[in-house]
């Protein structure tokens, strides 16, 4: 879409991911403050939106230079969402050439970017306090007035449930959807009667376990996938070019736009990118099967984001036809076709 995002926000269904990949404070596009100073002020009203709008399921992938990353962390912080990890792009020794003069600088070149990983915990209601999932947890299994010791033979461990699903410290798990349904059903038939439902948010029944499983960030990782992520800079036919120059100076390069994609979504989920540039956002979306909504506000890259996204399709369209046309010659079955097309 052509235009602000902060205008299009409202109109877009709820994000499981969102690829943040706006200002740096480096004056490298039109809009771009020269300094990192002005980064807060910036991006709070997206960040303010993106918490509003956003779930437990969704993960933001923040994109910056280190300073634009560290000036734009408090106001994460005080919107909700929660740091998880930073993953350090090493474009390469290549990438020094014509980059920095250390003499002048005195630094040493620099070859990275950051991009810092974000989740949008689930707060609980209670009393007029907002509590944390861990906090509310402990809380309910209190107020069943059941000791804690029992939570562990609820879930059929030894000490399991108390020392990770119910502690108080920093040593807190997420307890997995099965031995929460069975906390939950435990207290509910042997805590006190009169404070029934236990585990529930709404006050008339305990969270049923497809509930509890969106209530935190999807994440798979990959084997071999690290934070620190080695990739030249975009280069050859992905780089986008109008005549010898390119169309958008910081392209980011698909395979790790990719990455941050599948690792924290699944097929048919919906994928924001709130600053476009090239959509390279969308693009991945489009190759894993899942549904993206991408703003650009400058019509020239715009322009040229729309002809990428009509070649994927035009691609992805043929590769389509192809499968079928070997599969009327073959007698393969549909269902093998279209597996070897989603792997793909």
């Amino acid at each position: 879409m052509l235009g602000d995002a902060l205008r299009l926000y409202e109109t877009w269904p709820a994000p499981v991911t969102i690829v943040s990949d706006g200002p740096y404070g480096v004056a490298g596009f039109p809009g771009d403050p020269p300094t990192a100073d002005g980064l807060a002020d910036w991006y709070r009203p997206h960040v303010e939106a993106w918490s509003r709008l956003s779930t437990p399921e969704t993960t933001l992938w923040f994109w910056n230079t280190e300073l634009g990353w560290a000036t734009v962390h408090p106001v994460l912080l005080a919107n909700g969402w929660e740091y998880r990890s930073c993953h350090v792009w090493n474009k390469g020794i290549g990438h020094i050439a014509g980059n920095a003069n250390t003499q002048t600088l005195r630094k040493f070149p620099v070859v990275s970017e950051v991009c810092a990983q974000y989740v949008k915990p689930a707060r609980f209601a209670v009393d007029g306090q907002s509590l944390s999932m861990k906090d509310w947890l402990r809380h309910e299994w209190v107020r069943s007035g059941l000791p804690m010791y029992l939570a562990n033979k609820a879930c059929g461990v030894r000490n399991a449930a108390t020392r990770k699903y119910l502690t108080a410290c920093h040593l807190w798990y997420f307890p997995p959807v099965e031995m929460f349904k069975a906390m939950a059903a435990y207290v509910n038939k042997g805590g006190a009667p009169e404070g029934r439902p236990y585990f529930s948010r709404d006050g008339k029944k305990p969270i049923a376990g497809h509930e509890w499983a969106k209530l935190r960030a999807k994440f798979q990782c990959a084997i071999g996938i690290t934070n620190v992520w080695d990739e030249p800079q975009v280069r050859g036919g992905e780089r986008l070019k109008n005549g010898a120059r390119a169309v958008h100076l910081n392209q980011k390069p698909l395979r790790l736009i990719e990455i941050a994609v599948r690792a924290s979504t699944d097929h048919g989920d919906v994928v924001w990118e709130p600053f476009g540039g090239l959509c390279t956002a969308a693009v991945a979306a489009h190759r894993l099967g899942r549904r993206s909504y991408s703003a650009e506000i400058t019509p020239a890259v715009y322009a040229a984001a729309v002809r990428r996204l009509e070649g994927e399709v035009a691609k992805a369209q043929m590769t389509v036809a192809n499968y079928e046309a070997v599969g009327r010659i073959t007698g393969q079955p549909a269902i093998i076709r279209q597996s070897r097309l989603d792997q793909r």
